[in-house]
This record gives C-alpha cells, structure tokens and sequence, in this order.
C-alpha cells in the first residue's frame, strides 16, 4: 500500500499543502537544496552554532537533514513525499557533518537539543521534528526535560523518532509525556524489525511508514530511505497539515484528534497506525461545536 494512504494522510494532502503561518522546526542535520526548484519557498535558517546549509554532501548529517527536509518540504511532483511544503519550515541544525561512510548516523548532546528546542520555540515554531540520537544520555537530561516541558507549556508538540535499535523501553526523550515517539512500519503497517518499541511509545505515540520512503538527497536526485527517522516526518507534516485547517485549535485538542479511532491505547508495546484523517474529522467534530 502507499504510504501516503497506509496513514490516511492523501486525503489531508488534497485539501491542503500547509500554511505559511505555521511554522515546523526541522531539528536534525544541515540541508542541502541543490536544486532550488525542488524545494518549497517557505524554508528559513535558524541561528544555530551548526552551519545550516552543508559543507560536506556526502557527510551522514547532510543527507540526514536533507532526506527528512525532503519528506515534509520538498515541491510536490519532486518526487519526494512533500507532505507540507506550504507550511514554514526552520531548520536548525545539530548534528556536525562526519563522513557517512563510517556508517555512524549522526548524534548530538542533550544539551545541543535542548538548546535548539526553547530556542526554535521562542523562533514561533508549532511543532519540533526530532529525528535524532542522543550522546552523553546520561548527561544534561535535566536540561532536556526541562526543554520538553518548555514545549508543554507553550503548546508546541515535538515529535520524536523513537529510534533503531531493535530495543524495548524508553530514552530521555521518549519517555516524556507531551513528547510523541513514532515507531516505523512496513507497508502493510507491521513494525520493522530494527524499530524501537515501548511502553511510553504505545501510550502516546505512533506507528509511520519506515521502509522505501522517497526523498531528495543532497545532490538534488531521489532516493529512498528507511527507519524511525522516515517515519517521524509522517506524523510531523500530519500535525502541521492539521494545523494549517484548524489554525485555532489548541495543541491538547490536536493530540487528541491524533489518538481518535483507536478505541483507547493497548498496554502493549506497540503504538496504534496514524490515521491523519480520522484525526481532521475529529477536529472538524470539535469546531462545529465551539
């Protein structure tokens, strides 16, 4: 099945590609556009101490950033999934440029994330796309906490890849409870086997398409990618398309749209399938009676 349709998410697409007034924080890597006219015209830079376009496009941290960017910003007709490319993306990098050859995925210290949280939050950001692996885990963790409760409090949903460790359990960012982990899936909406599952992902997270999902890589041309970090942008773009329709809903009431049609969380591991649609329905329940 296509992605797109496996989440529910083709029908939103149809009826819009984002408003400029919401704006999606792109917490990852630098990007790379090589070819402007593949790319939306509503992407901004961050004051980051990362540089936000990249020096080195064969490092894994530029074809990180520019896959995920693809995903949520890229033209439609690109090639790439380009599920709210109307909305404002800002990117704001953090994870420093290494040779992707080394096979190491990029990482960055609890507190690099932090910062860059409160600051695309204070920039007007709605929602955090956090596609990243953490060093130092047992360091600065306060700090990020006291990060995801900044984001809480001022309404703005993160959403976290829950990572690809084939692990059962939580991370310092997955077990926060406004955070929403997304775990990947296979076409037919099956875990992968490499997806990170658990109780704090079940309760309030996700299940994405992880597997073959196409995007731009550095050099302008498509290619494929896979994992946790594919599948976070699913949720990310439906949330902002959500948004985009209701801009006046509040950031509780868009969570609970998310979970609509599930008939409660299991106990299990395993979050339920995203249905992007069910949750604009419920929004549209939720207006009608404001």
């Amino acid at each position: 099945m296509n992605a797109l349709d496996l989440v529910k998410l083709s029908p939103l697409m149809e009826r819009t590609s984002g408003r400029a007034e919401v704006i999606v924080a792109l917490i990852d890597g630098p990007v790379l556009m090589e070819n402007a006219d593949q790319w939306s015209a509503n992407i901004r830079h961050a004051i980051s101490k990362v540089p936000a376009v990249c020096a080195r496009a064969e490092s894994a941290a530029c074809m990180h950033g520019t896959f995920v960017a693809g995903v949520l910003a890229a033209r439609r007709g690109s090639g790439a999934v380009s599920i709210c490319p109307g909305c404002t993306l800002l990117i704001h990098p953090i994870f420093a440029e290494t040779d992707a050859r080394n096979g190491a995925m990029p990482s960055a210290s609890p507190d690099a994330l932090s910062e860059a949280i409160v600051s695309s939050i204070d920039a007007g950001a709605r929602v955090l796309n956090l596609s990243v692996g953490l060093t130092d885990s047992g360091k600065g963790e306060n700090r990020l906490l006291q990060a995801l409760d900044y984001a809480a409090a001022r309404g703005v949903i993160p959403i976290v890849a829950a990572g690809n460790q084939a692990t059962v359990g939580s991370s310092a960012i997955t077990h926060h409870r406004w955070v929403v982990p997304v775990a990947a899936c296979d076409g037919g909406g099956r875990p992968v086997e490499e997806t990170n599952l658990g109780g704090s992902i079940a309760r309030n997270g996700f299940r994405a398409p992880g597997v073959d999902i196409p995007s731009l890589a550095p050099d302008g041309t498509n290619r494929q990618f896979r994992g946790t970090s594919a599948a976070a942008p699913f949720v990310t773009g439906a949330v902002a398309l959500l948004w985009s329709e209701f801009p006046g809903a509040r950031a509780e009431q868009v969570r609970l749209a998310l979970a609509s049609g599930y008939g409660g969380r299991t106990a299990n591991v395993v979050p339920p399938l995203l249905n992007a649609w069910a949750a604009y329905e419920t929004l549209t329940r939720i207006a009608a009676r404001s």
